[in-house]
């Protein structure tokens, strides 16, 4: 009933077809002004100002949605004011004045308090106008799912073609801040697919890729399963090229033999880890920027309380999870990841690849 009623909503065919043409031809920001934008899609909220968050706020608003912003940092809602963009002082507010909210936040605890918390998203009764919330932050699936539910609850305010009750998708991406820079982000989507069909003109405004992966809370143990594969394979290629200087062979020249050979991967040829073998990545700017270490650690708790919890062996989540916590506990959790190489693997200050 619920695919029924979206696609009365979202396509010309009501129900007779599963084809979305709209939105499988869509390309990435192609909209010149609001007035070419979808009806249901024109009003956007846009919840967590952070690193990411902030420039895939951006990118909407290039696309030329009607973009709303929260944050609890005031100077970052003051940047976003000066540009001309709508802020709101509560999560409520900003949901108040959307017809879709995206939420990009730090943790689990800080997702739970945006939509359930006072003054949040769902609050002041059942009747919500946004018929779509998309929160992309990296938590883990149980919560994604106990929203989602929560969401099915509610009725909206104003009745979308047929469809009377909201939807959730859980969309976390990768690229990190030069992806979300550049509008080129991977969403790993959970949820209704029909929802997330017709939600393909934002992610699509943001990114370069979106992988519907099943239910709710699907995008966000797809998301889990990448980070963990993501830290073990740095851990790894940090403690080969530490290694082979060790035995006399450059870092630039190991990194050449992994990119032509069965150890190419992209902590080695896309993120390298050596100060000095590449350049625009963390390493070649004191490990500033980027994917800080304390976010790696969080994600890689995510990932071992899901093992344990699915009954999967899971010993290099655990050894990843004991060096990053290691590492922040140092004192370098706000550097970003690939740093282990510097200060688990070698403790070197200087450019190591001379």
């Amino acid at each position: 009933m619920a695919i029924c009623r979206l696609r009365s909503l979202f396509s010309p065919s009501k129900c007779k077809s599963s084809s979305f043409s709209f939105y499988q031809s869509f390309k990435p920001r192609t909209f010149s002004s609001s007035h070419h934008l979808p009806s249901h899609l024109q009003n956007v909220g846009f919840i967590g100002l952070g690193n990411m968050g902030s420039r895939m706020a951006n990118n909407l608003i290039k696309a030329g949605f009607s973009v709303t912003v929260h944050d609890l940092n005031s100077d970052v809602l003051d940047k976003f004011s000066h540009m001309g963009v709508a802020t709101k002082k509560t999560p409520c507010e900003v949901s108040e004045a959307s017809d879709v909210v995206v939420t990009m936040l730090p943790s689990s605890a800080h997702v739970n308090d945006v939509y359930t918390g006072p003054n949040g998203l769902l609050h002041g009764g059942k009747l919500l106008r946004p018929w779509l919330f998309i929160d992309s932050s990296t938590i883990d699936p149980q919560t994604s799912r106990n929203i989602s539910s929560t969401i099915s609850n509610y009725i909206l305010k104003e009745k979308k073609g047929d469809l009377e009750k909201p939807f959730m998708l859980d969309a976390p991406v990768s690229g990190g801040v030069i992806a979300a820079e550049a509008g080129t982000l991977t969403f790993m989507v959970g949820g209704s697919e029909e929802a997330f069909a017709a939600a393909k003109p934002l992610f699509f405004s943001m990114g370069k890729g979106a992988i519907y992966c099943g239910g709710a809370g699907n995008g966000s143990a797809a998301k889990i399963c990448n980070n963990l594969a993501l830290a073990v394979s740095m851990l790894g290629v940090s403690e080969a090229l530490a290694l082979g200087q060790s035995l006399g062979v450059a870092a630039s020249t190991l990194s050449k033999i992994f990119n032509c050979s069965s150890a190419r991967c992209w902590s080695s040829d896309s993120y390298n880890p050596v100060p000095g073998v590449m350049e625009g990545v963390p390493s070649s700017r004191d490990y500033n920027g980027g994917f800080a270490s304390k976010l790696m650690a969080k994600d890689l708790n995510l990932a071992a309380e899901s093992a344990k919890q699915a009954g999967c062996k899971h010993p290099l989540t655990s050894q990843a999870q004991k060096i990053y916590t290691e590492l922040c506990n140092e004192g370098h959790e706000g550097k970003d990841f690939s740093c282990v190489f510097r200060h688990y693997y070698t403790g070197m200050d200087e450019h190591v690849d001379q």
